[in-house]
């Protein structure tokens, strides 16, 4: 299993795949988590934990074993309790800061009591410490390191849950649904089904928007959005779409080279072909500097984004050092740091490269990253790992999520858990980056261009800051930007699965 960093995805199934997304809408309130989080009950009078058994003991010991299973054995309840407990226990990153006031008789589901067994400290600047605890189904877990996901091929960004809302179309894949209803990016949501998704406050209203934004099974829903005053009325179809890691790939002349463009969306199986195929026409153009956009790129796979971290630099800067040093409890045997990849480690999935080929390399000694809010996890390694080895980082946009976590993601009875299990650190030792990483320019998101043009905001400040050195809009340039847009730090966050803001290391 490969280390997993906080991420996007979407390619045909057989079966609908069931997302459980961290950010669900609210008549009244805040974003809402899982389900199962209501199933939580106050907790017994604190006598310690239960005592504790190695969690391979009590592993795959389902009270309901899923027909079929070859692994499944038949178990009860306070088996699967008992081994979220111990799992917990085991590979946890602060397994000290746990509480242990809460007692498995408590719950009535081990997703419940996952949910309680984690740290309440918070960070310098008073987020949460551990922000990154959450399970998908197995099936939907395993279908989605392949790009599938269930939807309509359009990725939303959100200001709001509660009235006024405010919803904005950052990304709409080529041939998707959205894509053949003529959607486009900077779009602004109104309606769905019939329900006024911006003003409707009522329990009723509120539940037939999300199950509009967040479809469990294949089927038609009516939506409707303005562009420029205009209303435009979209009929879609919910289906596993195929989404691309890479798209919008572009060579910009300049009067100092050639700049290439890219638009990096997730670190999953099939990003490793994409980025290879990407950075070989790079090489082959002779390009001299790289803009890397991943903006809304919440990370994934960590030996991705080592690959993509040599093919920037090439041999000469990262021959012999360390991408990322992980670092786990004090119960986890300690394992070799993650080397800069000058070769494919061979991702399953469709079209897949093989394994142990030579990766092309750019040879760059300075790269520039487009970067929001929602740039997270592994996105945010490529940043750590570069500077590390010396490579001149810098980042146009707004402040990184702030994702220095991983997870080695665990299967139990149907279900996967994804617990912080490692920090990553740099060459250099340096891995606090919790609150996220400043931006070298604060610009902010520019909803009125599509990503890969070049008079996008971000990208237009990113040239210009190649040529420039300077963070100041050109002369007489005027600032694009739209009632939708917040500032560079963005407040916009995208409607996207959990999963898809991770790191993972495969084991």
């Amino acid at each position: 299993m490969r280390s997993l960093r906080f991420s996007s995805l979407a390619v045909p199934l057989a079966r609908p795949v069931v997302l459980s997304f961290t950010l669900l809408l609210s008549a009244c309130g805040g974003g809402g988590g899982s389900s199962d989080s209501a199933a939580v009950v106050p907790p017994v009078t604190p006598t310690g934990p239960t005592a504790l058994v190695a969690s391979s003991t009590v592993a795959n010991r389902c009270e309901a074993p899923r027909s079929g299973s070859s692994i499944d054995k038949q178990g009860t309840l306070l088996d699967e309790l008992t081994w979220v407990r111990s799992w917990i226990d085991e590979t946890y990153l602060w397994y000290r800061e746990v509480p242990t006031s809460y007692q498995p008789q408590s719950f009535t589901t081990p997703i419940a009591y996952f949910d309680v067994l984690k740290t309440t400290a918070t960070t310098a600047s008073g987020k949460p410490k551990d922000q990154f605890h959450f399970t998908y189904t197995t099936a939907e877990w395993e279908a989605a390191q392949n790009g599938i996901e269930l939807g309509y091929g359009m990725l939303l960004a959100l200001t709001r849950t509660t009235p006024p809302r405010q919803a904005v179309i950052s990304i709409v894949e080529p041939g998707s649904p959205a894509a053949l209803a003529g959607l486009q990016r900077g779009d602004l949501l109104q309606t769905i089904d019939g329900v006024d998704f911006v003003n409707a406050a009522d329990t009723a209203s509120v539940k037939i928007i999300n199950a509009g934004l967040f479809p469990t099974a294949q089927g038609t829903h009516a939506l409707s959005f303005s562009r420029d005053g205009t209303v435009r009325n979209a009929t879609l179809q919910a289906v596993e779409v195929s989404t691309s890691a890479v798209q919008n790939e572009r060579i910009i002349d300049t009067p100092t080279g050639k700049v290439g463009y890219l638009t990096f969306n997730t670190h999953n199986n099939v990003a490793e072909r994409q980025l290879v195929e990407t950075m070989r026409r790079f090489q082959a153009a002779g390009i001299s500097d790289l803009v890397l956009d991943v903006r809304y790129n919440g990370g994934g796979y960590l030996d991705v984004a080592s690959e993509l971290a040599y093919m920037i630099a090439g041999p000469q800067v990262t021959t012999g050092k360390i991408f990322e040093q992980v670092l786990f409890n004090d119960k986890t045997r300690s394992k070799a740091p993650v080397p800069f990849h000058a070769q494919s480690q061979g991702f399953p999935g469709p079209n897949p490269l093989p394994k142990g080929t030579p990766l092309p390399s750019l040879g760059l000694t300075r790269v520039t990253l487009l970067t929001t809010g929602n740039t997270c996890s592994a996105s945010e390694a490529i940043i750590n790992g570069l500077r590390g080895v010396d490579v001149q980082v810098s980042l146009i946009g707004g402040t990184t999520c702030g994702k220095p976590y991983g997870f080695y993601p665990a299967p139990n009875c149907g279900t996967t858990y994804f617990s912080v299990q490692f920090q990553g650190v740099n060459a250099k030792g340096f891995g606090d980056f919790a609150d996220g990483m400043a931006p070298t320019c604060d610009v902010t998101d520019d909803y009125q261009h599509q990503l890969g043009d070049a008079a996008e905001g971000m990208l237009a400040a990113a040239l210009r800051y190649r040529s420039s050195g300077s963070c100041t809009p050109a002369t007489g340039a005027t600032r694009l930007l739209s009632s939708m847009q917040s500032p560079a730090d963005t407040a916009m966050r995208l409607l996207r699965p959990a999963y898809k803001e991770i790191a993972i290391i495969r084991r």
